[in-house]
């Protein structure tokens, strides 16, 4: 079975409910623990949905 990982970025505006999608990407397991391995490194850190 292949497992995926959506990244989805938007950005907030101020008059909207709902945040204006700007990208959406498909990562793979193993992309996704790379990604999420470097981006740990540089200072990121777990949080709850932002929206």
């Amino acid at each position: 079975m292949v497992q995926l990982l959506e990244i989805t970025i938007g950005e907030l505006l101020p008059d909207q409910k709902i945040p204006l999608l700007k990208s959406r990407r498909e990562l793979s397991r193993a992309e996704a623990l790379k990604l999420w391995g470097e981006i740990r490194k540089a200072g990121w850190v777990p949080c709850s949905p932002q929206w």
